[in-house]
């Protein structure tokens, strides 16, 4: 039922696994996370002696915090190895629940997941396999695998887990094969006409957006360490429909979010992830949104960093929207090198997949640096990188075009120079004709700046010469 990276692993294999994860106190990336997960799973319900002689030995205490992912793992490990309390009820372990960030509802729904699964070994009542398992790489469930999976519970007279399957929901979407709803409407399993009834709507439904800036006016620069001097924008959505039939930790998800809300946490660096934009594949304007404030923490405070959720926010299988975008720009402009890097591919691939809103994303560092968040000289040294792979002039080309004449009127001459240059080699690099009014004008000046000189390597490039 489980295929391709994410299939079983041997118990050997498991174990190795397994030993690697938590000696290595780092994320262990998606497709590891996912593939020991759903093995661990079905190796208990195959044989859970076997298992706990395998996996015994591999310890589980740690000297220095490790990655969120890893102290979960830990747990189900736990969980599949110790001994088993029948008198436990793996369905009361949400009653208790209480929302406290709407920023972290992607986390509510991944922590509901583990903590379900982690509840069910303890009790003694295992699944074959998990029904929220990937099909492939960005978390995505195919909607015929769901069905399969569930069938399969249902000759083995299993009941689904509320979490796994809630999770497993939200993992579907795009269109579905009238077929494979049929198929779901077969199900003898109470759950089976929500599953019809969900795939045949595509999925979670896509609310309404908009964007917001931050109130108040760019301040004079600061030397105080964190001091935040311009002004963000940000992105929030509207309710959507249907959380009645999702487990209560998945309800945040469903509500309106406010993006300027207030939060208890500051930068929320676990939850910026790749894992956290798996749990709703097909919807990474959500993950984008409800974390904006810590992507942004990166660019115009001391925030840390998060480049595999924005790699993953540009990988996913639903549409590139706003604050995606958005993302992208403050990315593109963060301190943490290691986000600018990841910002570039972030880049280059949206415009691969022909997801790129270039005239979008020029309009958001134009507006961004207009208010001080963004620092041009970062923003540039970006650029450059994404120049240099291939596919990447083409991009950086479709951004600077609509980005330039505004930018040209509000930041330093001497940081123009260097951008320009940088919009030279992109249109040179991709072909690009025609003209920009503004670096035309630029260019017919007298002088020698580097300024003039790269405005007239521009005008030039455009022009064919």
């Amino acid at each position: 039922m489980i295929k391709g990276e994410f299939a079983v692993s041997s118990p050997g294999a498991l174990a190795d696994e397994v030993a690697a994860v938590l000696a290595g106190r780092h994320d262990p990336g998606v497709e590891t996370f996912e593939r020991v997960l759903n093995s661990v799973v079905s190796h208990t319900f195959r044989d859970r002696e076997a298992l706990a002689a395998a996996l015994g030995s591999v310890p589980r205490e740690f000297e220095v915090n490790p990655h969120g992912q890893v102290r979960c793992m830990a747990g189900i490990v736990g969980a599949a190895v110790g001994p088993v309390r029948a008198e436990e009820s793996w369905e009361s372990g949400v009653a208790g629940w209480l929302e406290l960030c709407q920023h972290a509802a992607l986390d509510y729904i991944a922590s509901a997941r583990t903590g379900e699964i982690a509840a069910r070994l303890r009790a003694g009542d295992p699944v074959p396999f998990l029904l929220s398992a990937p099909s492939g790489p960005t978390g995505a469930v195919e909607p015929y695998e769901l069905v399969e999976r569930l069938a399969a519970y249902e000759r083995l007279g299993i009941r689904p887990g509320p979490a796994d399957l809630g999770q497993a929901l939200l993992r579907c979407g795009g269109p579905v094969d009238p077929e494979v709803v049929r198929a779901a409407e077969r199900l003898k399993l109470e759950e089976g006409p929500r599953v019809a009834a969900w795939l045949r709507q595509g999925g979670l439904p896509r609310p309404a957006w908009w964007r917001e800036r931050e109130a108040g006016e760019p301040e004079r620069p600061s030397r105080r360490r964190g001091a935040r001097i311009g002004r963000r924008i940000l992105v929030g959505h509207e309710a959507v429909e249907g959380r009645g039939a999702f487990p209560r930790p998945f309800w945040s998800l469903f509500r309106t979010f406010e993006p300027h809300i207030s939060c208890p946490h500051w930068s929320l660096p676990d939850y910026r992830t790749a894992h956290t934009v798996t749990v709703l594949p097909w919807h990474p304007e959500t993950a984008a949104a409800r974390l904006m404030t810590g992507i942004a923490s990166a660019a115009d405070q001391d925030g840390s960093g998060s480049p595999s959720f924005l790699e993953a926010l540009a990988s996913a299988d639903g549409p590139a929207g706003p604050a995606v975008h958005l993302a992208v720009a403050y990315g593109l402009a963060s301190v943490p090198e290691g986000d600018r890097q990841a910002a570039v591919r972030a880049l280059v691939a949206l415009a691969s997949r022909g997801r790129l809103d270039g005239e979008l994303l020029g309009r958001e560092l134009t507006e961004l640096v207009g208010l001080g968040t963004l620092r041009v000289p970062l923003l540039t040294e970006s650029l450059r990188a994404a120049v240099a792979v291939p596919q990447g002039a083409g991009a950086v080309w479709a951004v600077l075009a609509t980005a330039l004449p505004g930018l040209l009127d509000r930041t330093r001459p001497q940081v123009h120079g260097a951008l320009l240059g940088v919009a030279a080699d992109a249109a040179r690099l991709s072909g690009a004709r025609g003209g920009l009014p503004e670096v035309t004008a630029l260019a017919e000046r007298p002088g020698s700046s580097l300024l003039l000189r790269q405005a007239r390597r521009l005008r030039d490039a455009l022009a064919g010469a």
